[in-house]
């Protein structure tokens, strides 16, 4: 959990930056003082659950902070009412308050690596692209990103000898294979790989065992992590995801 106190936020603005994600901006007095350089940091966001008057805890990356600004951009996958957290995100309006803990931990790419290798799902887009952003201009690999539709395909910029592929999957609910299928396609570099693959649950274990048993790549050049599980809520999935983390060798 992150360890500063909660911060209680107002929302600034709010851009629908595909038809499925929409961003958020954050802002307000209790801000100042928020740490420089957290993009892929993650946060934890009290939203609204249902029409009940309770609060449920939802965890988000930070996409972008500008200091100068007091600014600090939040990206949300938003598919209705089928979450609290993307029924907030659809409804807000400016001046709305939401409390903020964090940030949190980050996790990126080891920069010094030879090549590098992303791979995700829309709930790990920001993560990806704040990655990505920081790559060094002569980065070779490529980014595997499973999105909902054509049209949430984001502008990107790369490094020349670094790809994105974009796979398009309308039913992320259902059970596939998608995104290690396309990363099977794909050619395996020479040299020190740098892996960062962040989806859902049953879909991270089939890339953790790819990574671990087909390419042998030493456990220290991986960061593979579930941000969902299918059928679960969040409290639910921090459970199966913890016991995952117990039993993984």
């Amino acid at each position: 959990m992150p360890k500063s106190a909660p911060r209680k936020l107002t929302v600034i603005r709010s851009q629908q930056i595909s038809p499925n994600m929409k961003r958020i901006t954050l802002g307000g007095s209790e801000l100042e003082g928020f740490p420089p350089n957290q993009e892929s940091a993650y946060l934890k966001l009290q939203v609204p659950d249902g029409d009940q008057g309770s609060l449920v805890t939802r965890t988000y990356t930070v996409r972008n902070y500008r200091e100068e600004l007091n600014e600090l951009d939040v990206d949300f996958v938003v598919h209705g009412d089928s979450g609290p957290a993307s029924a907030w995100a659809s409804r807000v309006q400016p001046g709305d308050g939401i409390v903020v803990a964090g940030p949190g931990g980050k996790k990126l790419l080891d920069f010094s690596a030879d090549w590098f290798v992303l791979a995700g799902d829309m709930t790990a887009l920001p993560a990806i692209s704040v990655n990505i952003e920081q790559l060094p201009d002569h980065a070779r690999g490529y980014a595997v990103i499973e999105i909902l539709h054509e049209s949430d395909i984001q502008a990107l910029q790369t490094p020349d000898a670094f790809e994105i592929h974009w796979v398009i999957n309308p039913r992320p609910e259902q059970e596939n294979t998608l995104l290690l299928d396309k990363l099977m396609q794909l050619p395996w570099l020479e040299g020190r790989p740098s892996i960062w693959a962040a989806c859902e649950f049953n879909n991270m274990r089939a890339l953790r065992l790819y990574f671990k048993q087909e390419k042998a790549v030493e456990k220290n050049a991986v960061y593979v992590s579930s941000y969902w599980k299918r059928g679960l809520s969040e409290e639910q999935h921090k459970k199966v995801k913890r016991t995952d983390a117990e039993t993984a060798s």
